[in-house]
């Protein structure tokens, strides 16, 4: 009897001593990132997906996930309110949101908002059915257009570039407020005349769209532009960025960045701008337009505060 309590004790006593010795291991968090972009036929889908793939083979212990946004300016919401580590937005919606513009979709200032890095370029590229006969922006009077998802970075982008034009939406037959995909689905049936998409060069839907009838590219000359000011810069849509366009188009561009909230850990910010930077053939595998991603450009007109995370990665850099 003896012999049988002893045995008990010492097992108990084993059993009390593993428990404890586990409890005092340190536990491995894992850590999360969402990665917020845009509507699936958009630039910012494919490199947010490349983003998504670099982060969750390289950062140990982190579970990545992708979701698809109407962009920018819900991108930017979705940070304030901690229900995303990084994602792309366009530099007017940046700046507006910091702002706390309400007119552009912000109901006050988002000031948890941290910049990672600026990225690539936006061409802002308005592309007509070559049977509706628009070829400059006082054409689109009385004809229909399609301006993005309302207050999303296309379309504020599109209120901007009318504004500096001396035109209203009043002006069009028809205000249509839709993404890229539903815009060219809409211009194939023949129901829209024409599309302004803010995004990287050669993107899906209006590659789609060139491909099966034929379109025009509605130029936005450089005095438009010059009075738009920042974050705004001329530039021009390369002949041969779509089928039938065989020669250069004047337009808008406005940089693209890299954003995250001040809530994220310095490490993990510092991580994954890093991990971009070192992976940028990955990126341009995902979409051209990271071959604009420059480390260099990498705090070109930032808008708002840089987080500490990726600061630490700019000055083991020299840039800062």
């Amino acid at each position: 009897m003896n012999l049988a309590l002893s045995i008990r004790k010492a097992l108990l006593s084993s059993t009390v001593a593993l428990t404890l010795g586990l409890a005092s291991l340190p536990a491995q968090a894992e850590q999360f990132i969402n990665v917020l972009t845009g509507g699936t036929s958009g630039v910012y889908y494919p490199l947010g997906v490349a983003l998504s793939k670099i982060y969750g083979e390289k950062i140990p212990d982190v579970r990545t996930q992708v979701q698809a946004t109407k962009a920018s300016v819900e991108n930017l919401n979705l940070l304030q309110q901690g229900k995303g580590e990084i994602a792309l937005a366009l530099g007017d919606s940046v700046k507006l949101a910091w702002e706390g513009d309400t007119d552009a979709g912000f109901k006050g200032k988002l000031d948890k908002l941290r910049g990672l890095a600026a990225v690539y370029p936006n061409y802002i590229q308005i592309v007509a059915a070559k049977e509706a006969n628009i070829n400059s922006l006082a054409d689109l009077k009385g004809k229909s257009l399609s301006v993005g998802a309302a207050k999303s970075g296309t379309e504020l982008n599109a209120r901007a570039i009318f504004a500096s034009a001396g035109l209203a939406y009043s002006d069009l037959s028809k205000t249509e407020y839709l993404p890229f995909a539903e815009s060219v689905e809409l211009m194939k049936n023949r129901q829209l005349d024409s599309t302004l998409q803010s995004a990287g060069l050669g993107v899906a839907s209006l590659k789609d769209l060139s491909t099966s009838f034929d379109v025009s590219l509605v130029a936005v000359p450089a005095d438009i532009v010059a009075k738009l000011g920042p974050p705004y810069l001329a530039s021009s849509i390369p002949a041969g960025t779509y089928k039938g366009q065989d020669k250069d188009v004047a337009t808008v561009a406005v940089i693209n960045y890299l954003v995250t909230h001040a809530e994220v850990s310095d490490d993990l910010a510092y991580q994954m701008t890093k991990l971009m930077f070192e992976n940028l053939p990955e990126m341009e595998a995902a979409h051209k337009a990271a071959k604009d991603i420059k480390l260099e450009k990498a705090l070109e007109g930032m808008p708002i505060p840089l987080h500490p995370g990726a600061e630490k990665f700019y000055k083991e850099k020299g840039l800062m």
